[in-house]
């Protein structure tokens, strides 16, 4: 008599089976790799397969470029008022600001402050990108020029580094009159014998680059990093012309004499420090 032998699979499981967490991979919008995330922080935000540069917020930023616990913020507290009571798509520039700061954790689309980079003294101003993605109003504006004012004062290097959208809509001519009065301070700043390190990342965009980002006495870009007034989509619409490959990254402005120098994320701290020790007068 043959022995029957049992199958030991008894179907699929109906157990729940395990999730994989949330937030454990990315995928880079330039080479489309699927990343392990804390591989990517881990490497200054930076993808390790194509050396594309994410995004980073202002605290963030601050951390991977001053000497560590240097930082020391000023005006941190300072808000606008809404001068124009802006409404746009149904809620409120009010609610908007309060919507943005909860997701951000910033009061405003800029930091300021004095910091140390590798030993040498400097004056920083950083922008929030998850703050209205990074629009200048009149807070950006008097930040702005509440530290080139500092560095004056202090006679330190002024180094600021730009991440928006331009000048913030919701604010009208106020916005755009920082423009003017950003421009004003910094021919101050080099009438006193000042130095200005303008950092580009991405995007660099309308009413910034228009103004004091594109203005410094050394102008540092990020590799890939969007430059430009106004976008590509729309410059081609309104002058009917194709425009060249890679038109508004920070290769191509490099190449077209727009900026100094392109330096990877890992090597600002140096290059600053370094561009700090050649130009001290």
């Amino acid at each position: 008599m043959v022995k029957e032998v049992k199958n030991k699979w008894n179907g699929f499981s109906l157990k729940p089976r395990k999730e994989m967490p949330e937030g454990l991979w990315m995928r880079c919008p330039s080479c489309e790799h699927m990343l392990y995330k804390s591989a990517v922080e881990e490497n200054l935000n930076v993808c390790p397969e194509c050396n594309h540069h994410f995004r980073i917020d202002a605290t963030t930023r601050i951390k991977y470029l001053v000497d560590e616990d240097s930082f020391q913020q000023v005006l941190g507290d300072l808000t606008t008022n809404d001068p124009l009571g802006f409404k746009f798509r149904g809620t409120t520039y009010k609610q908007r600001i309060k919507d943005d700061e909860k997701k951000s954790g910033a009061k405003e689309a800029m930091q300021i402050g004095k910091a140390f980079i590798k030993g040498r003294g400097v004056v920083l101003g950083v922008m929030e990108p998850n703050f209205l993605m990074g629009s200048m109003g009149f807070v950006v504006g008097e930040k702005f020029c509440a530290a080139v004012d500092k560095a004056m004062e202090d006679k330190l290097p002024l180094v600021v580094v730009s991440c928006s959208g331009g000048a913030r809509m919701h604010e009208g001519v106020v916005s755009l009159g920082q423009m003017a009065k950003t421009s004003a301070a910094l021919a101050k700043l080099n009438k006193a014998g000042g130095l200005f390190i303008s950092v580009l990342t991405d995007p660099t965009t309308g009413g910034v680059t228009a103004s004091f980002a594109m203005l410094g006495d050394v102008t540092i870009a990020e590799p890939g990093a969007l430059i430009g007034f106004a976008g590509p989509r729309t410059i081609a619409e309104t002058i009917k012309v194709e425009l060249p490959d890679g038109f508004q990254t920070a290769e191509f402005m490099l190449e077209h004499g727009f900026v100094d120098m392109i330096v990877h994320r890992k090597d600002l701290r140096s290059e600053i420090a370094r561009l700090i020790d050649y130009c001290r007068k």
